[in-house]
């Protein structure tokens, strides 16, 4: 107890916080009949009686007046305390529910870049209601800026690693698989996480993983302060060299939470402060996981090597196609088909290699037709003598509305793949290639957008999917063949000079 204060005080309290009404207050002190109340004793019946929690009675006793309701929710306990928020278990006093409140702490709410992106917080996770991500019910300002969503029976990703050190393949891929649905359903909606790590995954008590605090969420809104990111994220895409709020950012961080739960430890280490955090190392130096275990599947060992690669065009294209690879993953392992995991996936059909797996580079393009928009010369002639001699067939325009009526007017496929670069065609160029992933002709035809990342606008506003891709610009010829490869063979692997 912080203070010493007589019973009838603590009475007096428990009734000012309205947390006990005065009449059930009275009743109470019935009950012990003519003899002396003490502290002790009516603080043993208010905790028997169930009518305080120990948490509600210490605050009771340090003299504090609020923080025992956010509306209509009477704080029981608190759960968790972070950086910028604390959350608490609380129930509804109309519907008895259980429900989680989080509440914004008291230095932030002055804060106003931090209370926007709480309530941005609260908006996001009203949209998103997905079995695999944590609802939202409600948010609001009073008394204080706070959420109300729902109690998780469970605890985070990280207390549950900590206690099992280790987990075996299937249950870590269960919840992957789980973490994967919940991304790709927010980038459905437009957003992507953009704070993914082990407390941020909550883990029910029937081993189900939900996703919480979209807070530093991306979206496609226009809205600047959704470019914020996480150190981490800073980190990583400094060491990638890629733009900000790149999506595919969150399925390096669903490659890190793999391997810790594999491992037993993070890849990138643990580092505190913010200049290690930001290192370049930490994302260029990650150990092979067959270090801390030589025995896991090679299907499995591939799958988190490609999570962790730093070029994001080595990663999944997005986390629907990652999902999708981590479900037939772990039928594979629920299978138990040793042989069958520990056989690399069958690439498609190829042209001819040599005996270390090269393929003979003026055959690499295997006479497919790359369509090219593209207005400047120079850059026309550079595509067109490197891509033919890698093995493609090259098809340039010069106007980006061409490409589409040609599609219209043509009998058969005109190309295996498109290429629109913005450079000098900008909007235009971005139009087009919107709309070819529109129009019924083209948009099963893979496309690559070529945009410079100073072009912020056309990045947010182009409409990408697993086979409709961002490149950077300016690019090394490596960088395309390589996101060629990838979209017209999925599953090559090229080694490349």
């Amino acid at each position: 107890m912080s203070q010493a204060i007589t019973p009838e005080q603590l009475s007096q309290r428990i009734i000012d916080a309205g947390l006990v009404d005065s009449r059930e207050m009275q009743s109470l002190f019935a009950e012990f009949g003519i003899r002396e109340v003490t502290l002790p004793d009516l603080t043993s019946l208010l905790l028997r009686r169930e009518l305080l929690t120990n948490f509600q009675l210490d605050r009771l006793f340090k003299g504090e007046k609020g923080g025992y309701f956010y509306g209509e929710n009477k704080v029981l306990y608190l759960v968790g305390n972070g950086t910028f928020a604390r959350v608490y278990r609380a129930v509804n006093t109309k519907t008895g529910k259980i429900v989680a409140v989080k509440a914004l702490r008291k230095r932030f709410r002055d804060d106003k870049e931090m209370t926007e992106q709480f309530i941005r917080e609260g908006k996001i996770g009203m949209q998103v209601r997905h079995p695999s991500i944590v609802p939202i019910y409600d948010s609001d300002h009073l008394p204080s800026p706070h959420l109300v969503m729902e109690f998780i029976e469970g605890s985070n990703l990280r207390e549950f690693v900590r206690v099992r050190k280790r987990l075996d393949p299937v249950e870590a891929m269960k919840i992957i698989v789980d973490v994967l649905a919940g991304l790709a359903f927010a980038a459905e909606k437009g957003h992507s996480h953009r704070d993914l790590k082990m407390s941020n995954v909550l883990i029910t008590t029937r081993g189900q993983a939900k996703l919480v605090d979209f807070g530093l969420a991306a979206g496609s809104t226009g809205d600047s302060q959704t470019s914020q990111r996480t150190v981490d994220y800073v980190g990583l895409e400094r060491a990638s060299g890629i733009r900000t709020s790149d999506p595919r950012s969150d399925l390096f961080f669903v490659g890190v939470i793999l391997y810790n739960m594999l491992a037993g430890v993070s890849p990138i280490g643990e580092a505190r402060d913010r200049t290690s955090r930001l290192a370049a190392a930490r994302y260029q130096n990650i150990k092979p996981i067959t270090v801390h275990d030589p025995n896991l599947p090679t299907r499995l060992v591939a799958f988190v090597s490609r999570a962790l690669e730093l070029n994001p065009e080595r990663r999944h294209a997005s986390a629907q196609e990652m999902h999708d690879d981590a479900k037939r993953l772990l039928a594979k392992l629920e299978e138990g088909d040793i042989a069958a995991l520990n056989t690399p996936e069958p690439a498609p059909a190829i042209a001819a290699s040599s005996a270390d797996g090269r393929i003979p580079s003026d055959q690499e393009g295997n006479n497919r037709t790359i369509l090219v928009v593209e207005s400047k010369i120079e850059m026309q002639d550079v595509l067109r003598d490197r891509l033919r001699k890698h093995g493609y067939k090259v098809l340039i325009f010069s106007d980006p509305k061409r490409p589409l009526q040609r599609y219209q007017d043509a009998e058969k496929k005109l190309c295996d793949c498109a290429l629109f670069c913005t450079s000098e065609l900008g909007d235009a160029a971005l139009a087009a290639f919107n709309e070819w992933g529109a129009t019924d002709q083209t948009r099963d035809v893979p496309a690559i957008l070529m945009v410079d990342n100073r072009q912020t606008e056309i990045v947010k506003a182009a409409q990408l999917s697993d086979h409709r891709v961002l490149l950077s610009l300016p690019f090394k010829m490596r960088e395309l063949r390589v996101a060629l490869m990838k979209l017209l063979r999925p599953g090559y692997q090229p080694v490349m000079k």
